[in-house]
């Protein structure tokens, strides 16, 4: 009778009927180290058109859903057979109760019995322990930096940009035969026009009417620059008016007999325009040689600038000149902005408009991704691990009085930093037969984590092997870190690795917390991760 009381009781830890027949749970098992896995299971057997809901969420407190698993589901003629896993633990030890859990079946509310675990906690057995002296100092080469290669590309891309701008904007460039021309006085560009005239094959080829066009545009933009600034646009007998007017009115020194000729080679011009007349060649040329002289007539006529006119002449040379060079800063400045926005998008297409940004402004994590890395051995036995900053050394106290467990540690960063690094061994003097509680080893890297302030943690475990075969504990999974504000969290992610030397007396630990929201962070934590490699001591 006591034995079959017995087997009752252990089936009640382990398989808990619900008040419904359709309900029943059950957990793999009642007494757990702190960090163990339960296995929480529920069944239900319903109807195929029944809708079955299962609990979600954190509702196994005081235990932590560290896991939720998909439903397995399987047909029985009619019936369905549903069976929902979750995975449970807890970091305290204790006695707990999971309470009951609600499943919704159609129409109806179902609730499972409550169960009660046990949580033991890791007793360490530190009478016994061999301790080493510290591993030295050792110094760290630091890698060759390549600052200088950036510092020349940046000097060579701002030269270059220079060089242009100064090539298409600032250059005195070479001015072409009409640019010089019109930098001629008038009276100047008048006697050349006269000199091309005659070196044109007009009166040769008889072509009358384009020789006097010509002749005429001459005199007439000469007195439009120096006498009448209409001469151009005014018919002949206008022009001929002007200049009688300004003769009589003393304004220019031109005697009436440089009129007249001036008004019988524009009439002339006029009637071969117009096909009235076809004077013979001599006539053209001596048409010429009248207009070269009253060109010369007319400029010794022109009274002298005064002083006054002299000095507003020499300001507007300047205001033009002053004119020009806003124009060249103006489009040096315009031309340097598209260069700099043609760049910026020509490299954020081929890496990253926030790559390059954080590369202009500057971004420490990237600075310490892409800067010298170090590689070093921490402890012993070593742990070698390639960082970007050399790790420091913690000092640490023994976790009891008579100094029977010594431990070295190596860090950088604290919780409120983009991320933590430390590196740390534990050398136990254990009982011969005793090994290291590695799941005794979690709870303490858990509950220090706690203790700094992060929060809401969930853990995983699977195994890790570095990449020279060493075999180790991987622990890792999301949560709340204190950040440098009061009172104010932020999310990240936290990887421990746990490795346990080969005579089961040295635990060897790795641990990783970082800001999961930057992506640099995020490699750099791979790089890492996949550098940790374990070295024998007598390497």
């Amino acid at each position: 009778m006591s034995k079959q009381l017995t087997v009752l009781t252990v089936c009640c830890f382990f398989l808990t009927i619900a008040s419904n027949a359709q309900v029943t749970s059950s957990i793999d098992t009642t007494k757990i180290k702190i960090g163990e896995q339960i296995t929480y299971k529920i069944q239900v057997e319903a109807d195929t058109t029944d809708l079955v809901v299962f609990p979600e969420g954190q509702t196994f407190m005081p235990l932590e859903m560290i896991e939720s698993y998909k439903v397995d589901t399987t047909k029985n003629n009619a019936r369905f057979k549903l069976i929902k896993k979750y995975g449970l633990t807890q970091f305290d030890s204790g006695s707990y109760m999971i309470p009951k859990q609600k499943v919704v079946i159609g129409t109806k509310t179902v609730f499972t019995d409550s169960l009660n675990v046990e949580v033991f906690s890791v007793a360490v057995d530190t009478t016994k322990q061999n301790l080493y002296d510290i591993k030295p100092l050792i110094e760290v080469e630091k890698g060759v930096s390549n600052w200088w290669i950036y510092l020349l590309i940046a000097l060579v891309s701002l030269g270059l940009i220079g060089f242009l701008l100064y090539w298409f904007i600032w250059r005195k460039k070479p001015l072409t035969e009409e640019e010089e021309i019109a930098m001629l006085p008038p009276y100047d560009r008048a006697k050349l026009a006269l000199k091309k005239l005659d070196e044109s094959n007009y009166l040769q080829r008889s072509e009358l009417k384009d020789y006097y066009s010509e002749l005429t545009f001459i005199i007439r933009k000469y007195l439009d620059e120096k006498v009448y600034d209409r001469a151009l646009e005014s018919t002949t007998d206008e022009l001929v008016d002007r200049l009688n007017m300004l003769k009589d009115a003393s304004q220019i020194e031109l005697s009436q007999t440089d009129i007249d000729n001036i008004e019988t080679i524009l009439k002339r011009a006029d009637l071969v325009k117009f096909a009235k007349s076809a004077p013979d060649i001599e006539l053209a040329r001596i048409d010429r040689d009248t207009i070269d002289v009253e060109i010369d007539q007319v400029k010794e006529a022109l009274p002298e600038p005064t002083e006054e006119e002299k000095l507003l002449n020499k300001q507007y040379k300047e205001e033009q000149d002053r004119k020009k060079k806003r124009e060249k800063i103006i489009l040096t400045v315009c031309a340097s902005i598209l260069i700099l926005v043609a760049t910026y998008v020509g490299f954020g297409l081929k890496y990253g408009f926030k790559y390059v940004a954080d590369t202009i402004i500057g971004n420490e994590t990237k600075e310490l991704l892409e800067g010298d890395w170090v590689k070093s051995d921490y402890g012993v036995p070593p742990i070698m691990i390639s960082t970007p900053v050399v790790l420091e050394r913690i000092e640490l106290q023994a976790i009891d009085t008579i100094q029977q467990v010594k431990r070295t540690a190596f860090g950088y960063g604290d919780l409120d930093s983009a991320f933590n690094i430390g590196v740390g061994t534990t050398q136990y003097n254990l009982p011969e037969g005793e090994e290291i509680d590695i799941n005794g080893a979690v709870e303490e890297t858990i509950k220090s984590l706690e203790n700094n302030g992060a929060r809401n943690l969930l853990v995983k475990q699977e195994q890790f092997i570095t990449p020279n075969a060493a075999e180790g504990l991987k622990v890792f999974g999301t949560g709340e870190f204190p950040t440098d504000v009061k009172d104010q969290y932020r999310s990240g992610e936290y990887l421990i690795l746990i490795f346990v030397a080969d005579d089961k007396s040295v635990m060897q630990k790795v641990a990783l917390i970082w800001n999961n929201e930057d992506e640099y962070t995020n490699q750099i934590m791979d790089r890492i991760l996949n550098s940790v490699e374990l070295k024998k001591v007598e390497e």
